[in-house]
């Protein structure tokens, strides 16, 4: 594109554009400058700020606020903190780096800088207390979804909140609630993708992977964070209209790595031996013992694992 061109698109003078292509090459943009011709991009340093994301995100996608941090100690608990301030329903935070993720259950969530994404939702939905852990295995099948599209490959997903691919661990979702007079004010999604890291610490390395790391590509963070907040609020509406998971059980079981298997059940300490059927419209895990007897298992009382091993 000519430099003449960008001024009167822009209406700035032709030193403003010198300056600010040059600002964008110390940025890492990589961009040719031909003499008479004018500019070309040739390179876009994988950024996922505001600007970027922005570039990708459907009009009408989110309707509350978008905040990006070069880094944060963790984004559910930024989320929470505006939450307590006023910030709208459907809003996003979002950082290149956390310096205290978590996980389920308490667990740390790994943060590095530059390669993955760490992101949360705050949502303000009417809905029962009880359906708000349902949001979990919404987020994952759109977790689900986008991985596939990027990996080109089938991903699984550990009930209730891990994204599988290649039997390892890539995506882990943490929902958690605010109530105002035993009602819900807020529901915080919050997910953690390993998106373009190549080395693990050999205490996740058996049961840790990245997208990166299984297909050898470098995936672009600001379009995938794209392409996962389409994919889950399309879904996040129509269950608000719902109310329950009946119209996405078929789907959820399709990708359940758990499903036909023997899976230990560890509730209070105390383990079970049982076989995955499926999840029922609440988002239970159905499961059987030995003699054909069936019980429901909420997510939020106990941990899944296969019997032998991760998955």
């Amino acid at each position: 594109m000519s430099g003449q061109d960008i001024c009167e698109q822009l209406e700035i003078s032709r030193t403003a554009v010198w300056k600010y292509i040059n600002r964008l090459k110390e940025e890492g943009y990589e961009i040719e400058s031909v003499t008479r011709k004018g500019y070309r991009l040739l390179q876009s340093p994988d950024f996922i700020t505001e600007e970027e994301l922005r570039q990708y995100l459907p009009e009408g996608t989110l309707f509350g606020t978008i905040s990006y941090y070069d880094s944060i100690d963790s984004t559910n608990e930024e989320a929470k903190r505006k939450a307590a301030q006023g910030d709208p329903d459907e809003s996003l935070y979002y950082a290149d780096n956390q310096t205290a993720g978590k996980g389920r259950r308490g667990r740390t969530w790994i943060s590095p800088k530059g390669e993955d994404i760490f992101f949360s939702l705050l949502l303000r939905p009417e809905l029962p207390v009880e359906s708000a852990s349902m949001l979990t295995l919404v987020a994952a099948l759109a977790a689900a979804e986008v991985s596939e599209k990027y990996s080109g490959e089938a991903c699984q997903i550990k009930w209730p909140n891990d994204i599988v691919l290649h039997n390892k661990k890539i995506c882990g979702i943490l929902t958690e609630m605010g109530l105002e007079m035993g009602e819900i004010s807020y529901i915080v999604v919050g997910v953690g993708f390993n998106i373009n890291r190549s080395v693990f610490s050999d205490e996740i390395s058996e049961m840790g992977t990245s997208l990166f790391k299984e297909t050898g590509r470098r995936i672009p963070r600001a379009r995938f964070l794209a392409d996962f907040l389409t994919a889950f609020m399309k879904r996040y509406r129509r269950f608000l209209k719902e109310q329950n998971l009946a119209s996405f059980t078929e789907e959820y079981e399709s990708h359940l790595v758990n499903i036909g298997r023997q899976v230990k059940i560890i509730k209070n300490g105390e383990e079970m031996i049982r076989t995955a059927l499926g999840i029922n419209d609440k988002g239970e895990l159905i499961v059987q013992d030995d003699t054909g007897v069936t019980e429901t298992i909420f997510t939020g009382e106990v941990s899944v694992r296969g019997l032998y091993g991760y998955v």
